[in-house]
Parts: C-alpha cells; structure tokens; sequence
C-alpha cells in the first residue's frame, strides 16, 4: 500500500491550506460567537467565503471522479487529507460545499435521481444554492437497525402519500434547507431488506411540521441544526421516488459508506488540532516549579495521541483506497472499522487536550475542544452506532 500523497493532492491541500489561514482561522471567534448568538441564521460571511472558495477551485471536492461531469475528478484516497484539513475547523467544510448531510444527498441523487430531480435539487446542491436534510431515524422504534423504520409512503394515483415522525434530521433547521431526502416504507409485507423506499420532500410541502430543534449536549449546532419533523399525510409527485419501490436500503448502503468515511476524515483532523493545540498549552504554562510539557504523564498523553492519530489516519487512507480499487460494498469490513475507530480515537485525543487546557478546555468561546469533543461522541452514534458496526464487522471477520 502506498498512502503517499500525489501531486494532484498536495496541490490542493496546499491550497486549502493557504485559503484556511487567510480566510477561516482569523475568524473562528467570529463565526462562533455569532452563530451562538444568532440562533437559525446563516453567517453573514458564508456566501462571500464560499465565493472565493469556488474562484480558488475549491469546490465540490468530495465528489468521486466516477460522477462524471458532476465531480472535479477526485478519487476517494486523494480528498482524504482534504477533508481532514477542512475537519480542522468544525464549519470549514460548508464554505467548500463539502459538509454533511449534503454530500450524502448530493451522492444519491447523482447516481440515482432522475434527470428532472437532478435538474431541480442537485444541481442547486452542487452550486450552494440551497441545503438539504437527511430523514431516516425515528423517535418511536431503534433506529440503528435501519429495517424498523415505520414512515409510511402510500401510493395514491400519481402522488405518494407520507405519514410519520422523524428526529435527529442533521441540516433541516437550516434556513436554507429546501429539501429533504426521506426513507419510509412502500411495502411492509415485502422482506425486510425491500420494505423500503426513499423520496424526495420539498421542504415547504403542505403536512410538513417541524416540531422542535434537538439540542446535543445542550448545543444546538446552528444554523444547521437537528430537527424533530413531523410528515402528516405529505403528497409528493410519483417522480420524487429514487431508483424504485423497495429499493430504500440499498439507496441507504451506497449513501452511508462515504459519508462514514467523509466523517472519520474530518475527526482526524479535529484530532490532530487538538493534539496540536495540547502542545503549544502545555508549552505555555507552568505548574508546581516547572512547565506542563516536563510532566511524564503529559508526554504519555501526548506520544499515545499521535499514535492513534496516525493509526486511524492510516486505516482511513486504506479504507478509501479499497472503495477506489473494488466499491463500496467491497470495503465494508475498511470501512466498518474506521467507524468504529476514528470516532472513539477522536474523542479519546480531544479530552486529553481538554484535561491539559484546564478548565479553559471545556469554554467552547475559547477553544474549539469542546465542540470537536461533542462531534466526535455524536458520531459515535450517527451513520450507525459502534455496536451495530461491531455486530457486522465481527460476523464479516468470522465469515
């Protein structure tokens, strides 16, 4: 295996890099404080910094090179490290059209909307006209195991009628959310794996109810936010249906693999800043006589973290590079395993730095540690949670 960054990659990350610390870095503060403070609003700034992110050739990266004319021709292995110098800046993402849950919905509807729905919903996606939203996980069964869901979608002539609730709908408070991808069920006496189906719900269809904004650990995460959504007898054109009755969990497989991948890029480098920001704290300050960094347990804490830093770094590098070289459902063991790890290493990293910062660790207005520490645990359970993970990956490894 040869993870070496090629000149197309350095290339970019170079310039990614450059564009961060000119345009993003100097107003991190900024951007935090106003977006606490201004709950549902888009930063004033987002649509001039994504104006020079488009003029930079920043765009659309995570895209794979075989979505044709939609995809600036990247392989997964190559944005790999770019995502993980966007992950950097837990915002960072969106100024380059790269943020979650888009890129899943833009991936499905590449590959299997119609040309009208391209037309109509992918195309503004590609361009960061509007945002979408993800509907999949409901409040009243277990979600993880995706065959339980209970939304109903009804044919009726040449409409589809929706009935159900949803939660945790990542990007649906957003006020620039004009769509939503939907998985319900079409056909409930079919089996278990073609009881499903997936649609597409403009976000101002009639019946259509956004009940609440859900807070994780008591944040908000705006503008995106997580929404409790409530369908109540929803119509929507026959055409809004992806690929075909029964077809929801296969839609779901394809859409989940890179967006778990996407995820695990972006904690490696919420990670490694982390790790980064630990150093330069405990550098700065001084405890008992002498500098944090002379401590024992603080080099150990520092020498485990870019251990699994650069370990998980590695097994995402292989997982992208087996769903490049065999597909997605060829690297489902790769890719089951950074989920399991990336999450769980970030997590680990970020609360050591947190525990070196002092209680300056735990202000999210003073460090983004705290925040990097509640992406990191949330994502432990979103895109399915470690234990379902497990449950595949060990039936996979004994098979």
């Amino acid at each position: 295996m040869d993870f070496k960054y090629n000149d197309k990659t350095n290339d970019l990350l170079a310039r990614l890099t450059a564009f961060m610390d000119e345009h993003i870095h100097p107003i991190e503060d900024d951007y935090r404080i106003w977006t606490h403070t201004n709950l549902w609003q888009v930063y004033p700034g987002m649509e001039d910094l994504k104006t020079k992110a488009k003029a930079a050739g920043l765009w659309n990266l995570f895209l794979p090179e075989d979505y044709g004319d939609f995809s600036p021709g990247l392989t997964n292995l190559e944005y790999a490290p770019l995502a993980e110098r966007m992950g950097r800046v837990l915002w960072a993402s969106e100024v380059f059209n790269c943020n979650a849950p888009d890129t899943g919905n833009m991936e499905v509807l590449a590959k299997y909307g119609s040309p009208e729905n391209q037309e109509k919903w992918l195309r503004p996606l590609l361009a960061g006209q509007i945002r979408s939203a993800f509907l999949m996980t409901e409040p009243d069964v277990a979600s993880s195991d995706a065959t339980n869901i209970e939304t109903s979608i009804v044919r009726d002539g040449d409409e589809y009628v929706i009935n159900g609730r949803k939660w945790w709908s990542t990007g649906a408070m957003n006020p620039e959310c004009k769509v939503y991808v939907v998985m319900g069920k079409t056909n409930p006496s079919a089996d278990r794996h073609h009881q499903q189906s997936m649609i597409l719900v403009p976000s101002d269809t009639p019946g259509v109810e956004i009940v609440r904004p859900l807070d994780a650990f008591h944040t908000l995460d705006s503008p995106f936010g997580h929404a409790e959504i409530k369908l109540t007898n929803v119509r929507v054109p026959v055409g809004n249906l992806l690929l075909g009755e029964g077809r929801g969990f296969e839609i779901a497989q394809g859409r989940l693999g890179p967006g778990r991948i996407h995820h695990c890029m972006r904690l490696i480098g919420a990670a490694q800043r982390s790790l980064e920001l630990m150093c330069e704290r405990v550098k700065s300050r001084t405890a008992f006589g002498r500098p944090l960094s002379k401590f024992s347990s603080i080099r150990q804490d520092i020498a485990r973290s870019a251990c699994e830093i650069e370990q998980a770094r590695l097994l995402t590098l292989s997982a992208a590079d087996r769903i490049d070289q065999d597909g997605i459902k060829h690297a489902k063991e790769l890719v089951a395993m950074i989920k399991i790890v990336a999450p769980t290493m970030a997590a680990t990293v970020v609360d050591r730095a947190i525990q070196a910062h002092g209680g300056m660790g735990v202000s999210s207005a003073d460090t983004p540690l705290a925040d990097f520490w509640i992406y990191a645990r949330t994502v432990r359970l979103a895109d399915g949670p470690d234990e379902v993970h497990m449950f595949q990956l060990g039936r996979l490894v004994m098979g």
